[in-house]
């Protein structure tokens, strides 16, 4: 699958998000953070913003919901116009139940992971998801230095994902940049949430380009694409 670079809202200007949401034409999916100041130390958007931005772009948008009880909440976010919602495992009552829910409404079902929480233990769960999430900072905030101790984890998803010969994307956000999204690539990743780097260029759009580039190349040369 061809790399995907998903902006991140988080880095935009949150009083011109419709012009920001169409300054990255050309970017795959929109990356929306919702933090409820309770699972995370802060608090951003919910239900009515998406709402509105999924009529104010084409970009389909891509929620991670950084909140408690998103057994009761994700589905909401499917019915205001998310095409793809990902909750934390950490948070989650019943993860399989709520990845089949998300499905059912029509979106893609994703499972987040924070830095210290192993893959592992969910391996069995693997086949319920379209995407998984590792966070190679802590939630929370934009802006963070990406954590290298992460690139282990993304190797053994990657070839957890191999061994069940799942279709499901390996989703990477926090820190990606230029200087960091090949490596993320070469271990398995193959969607990238870049915040700072896409929302602080001089061209928007032109850096969603140039980090799919550079992640292409990396993904051609993988270990994990090309069977050595």
């Amino acid at each position: 699958m061809p790399a995907q670079i998903n902006p991140s809202i988080l880095s935009a200007d949150f009083a011109r998000l419709a012009d920001e949401a169409k300054a990255v034409h050309g970017a795959d999916w929109l990356h929306v953070d919702v933090m409820d100041n309770h699972f995370v130390p802060n608090l951003t958007l919910g239900v009515p913003v998406v709402e509105s931005l999924a009529r104010a772009t084409d970009t389909p948008l891509d929620c991670h919901l950084m909140i408690e009880d998103p057994d009761r909440w994700a589905p909401q976010y499917v019915e205001a116009g998310a095409s793809s919602v990902t909750f934390h495992v950490e948070a989650a009552a019943a993860p399989v139940r709520l990845a089949r829910e998300i499905r059912a409404k029509g979106a893609r079902a994703s499972m987040a992971l924070k830095p210290a929480t192993p893959i592992e233990p969910y391996e069995d769960l693997l086949p319920e998801l379209d995407m998984l999430l590792i966070m190679t900072v802590e939630p929370g905030f934009g802006g963070q230095a990406f954590l290298d101790i992460m690139l282990p984890k993304i190797r053994r998803t990657r070839e957890l994902i191999a061994k069940h010969g799942l279709e499901m994307w390996l989703q990477v956000d926090g820190g990606v940049s230029a200087s960091t999204i090949e490596q993320c690539a070469d271990a398995g990743a193959d969607v990238f949430v870049a915040g700072s780097a896409v929302y602080g260029a001089q061209d928007p759009a032109e850096a969603v380009r140039a980090l799919r580039d550079q992640a292409r190349t990396a993904s051609e040369k993988a270990s994990w694409v090309c069977g050595h």
